[in-house]
């Protein structure tokens, strides 16, 4: 009997059963649209025609295997700018879902969240709030979190109050080819483990790029982050996060900043325009109780970067001051000198800055000096491969 049961929704989700959900601009477009949702079936794809659709609540999508596809980022556009409530524009928590080739405009909360979606794919969606950089725009753009195996491709963000591309408590993610502008930060890896940041634009942003950990959250990142390939310049926003947000701490002008993760390279990337710093490698300065959470960056391998003007606006606490000392700019890389051996700072990145201050001390005892890396040979990459079905779900 339970293989009977098992065969059944084997053969339920195969393409030969397979239908398209069609949803058409105009009235009713809110009832009509979350209906699809709900009535699809694994291996469905909800196809989201042509147009402008003016919605006035969030929508959600639990069940597996289905694709919500539009007819292109420019061409369908789901506007939440009369939403009602205060939550995500599109809420995903079933596995082996694929958006693709639409818009998400001016979402009162989250622009698009996937929570424990394993197997997600993001491919070529836009998601914008419309009146520029507020506080009172939605913190994230896309936004997975808790998942296994994420996969962000052609995506763009812009106007997000706290991260554009985020993704959170994960494992195996790739963000590749998108472009995150006017966020508080650009792309964000947080708490999460094996993760290829590539071939990106993070362009005025407060922050272009970070790989975070941070303390007291349900999981712990695994580290091995590579950054590598992106554009990262001209990171001059200032930063519009709400008071009491992680990210509101993050100097304007920063380009890619670690924050006590273990294991990240960051490697022949472009940097350029960012005036506090093009690369700032630094710990987790504020209190915790969580007594598993190491606050130091460990592991960090700076390597191949081109790096173009930076240092020019420091925005960190006695940066200018710092700046004047060092007759008016700071090196593109700044580290604030926690951790001594333990972090490891690597690479051919140089010269570096360094403040060698100690865990919750100030700016007044630092003591500043330019070091050169040394260039030790890092452990090896962690490579790995998201499913080919999500590969070709992208194409």
């Amino acid at each position: 009997m339970l293989r009977f049961c098992a065969l059944a929704v084997l053969l339920a989700a195969t393409p030969a059963m397979a239908k398209d959900i069609i949803v058409e601009a105009g009235p009713g477009a809110q009832e009509r649209l979350q209906t699809a949702l709900l009535d699809a079936k694994p291996g469905d794809t909800v196809r989201i025609g042509a147009g402008r659709f003016e919605l006035t609540d969030g929508l959600s999508l639990d069940v597996n295997g289905v694709t919500v596809r539009g007819a292109g980022p420019l061409k369908t556009v789901l506007s939440f700018k009369g939403q009602l409530g205060a939550g995500e524009g599109l809420l995903v928590t079933s596995d082996d879902v694929v958006l693709r080739d639409f818009a998400v405009e001016d979402s009162k909360g989250d622009g698009i969240k996937s929570k424990g979606a394993d197997r997600i794919v993001y491919k070529n969606v836009r998601v914008e709030w419309t009146g520029g950089p507020k506080a009172s725009n939605g913190a994230y753009g896309v936004y997975p979190v808790e998942s296994e195996d994420v996969l962000i491709d052609g995506v763009t963000v812009k106007g997000a109050s706290d991260a554009g591309i985020y993704v959170g408590q994960s494992n195996r993610i790739i963000v590749r080819n998108s472009t995150a502008m006017y966020n508080v930060a650009g792309i964000e890896i947080e708490n999460s483990g094996l993760a290829e940041v590539t071939n990106n634009l993070a362009t005025h942003n407060t922050g272009g790029i970070l790989v975070f950990d941070l303390p007291a959250l349900p999981r712990r990142g695994k580290g091995w982050v590579m950054v590598s390939g992106n554009k990262v310049r001209d990171n001059d926003t200032p930063n519009f996060a709400p008071p009491g947000n992680t990210v509101a701490t993050v100097p304007t002008g920063t380009g890619v900043l670690v924050m006590a993760e273990n294991d990240v390279t960051v490697w022949n990337n472009e940097l350029s325009g960012n005036g506090t710093a093009n690369i700032m490698v630094v710990a987790y300065r504020q209190p915790f109780e969580d007594k598993g959470y190491d606050p130091y960056p460990r592991n960090i391998r700076l390597a191949g970067n081109k790096h173009g003007r930076a240092g020019f606006a420091p925005a960190m606490p006695g940066g200018k001051e710092l700046a004047a000392a060092l007759g008016g700019t700071l090196p593109p890389v700044f580290w604030d000198g926690t951790g001594g051996e333990q972090v490891k700072l690597t690479g051919n990145d140089g010269p570096v800055l360094t403040l060698g201050l100690a865990l919750g001390a100030g700016i007044e005892t630092a003591k500043p000096q330019l070091i050169k890396l040394e260039d030790e040979i890092p452990p090896p990459w962690q490579t790995f491969k998201l499913p080919p079905a999500m590969e070709a779900a992208a194409k």
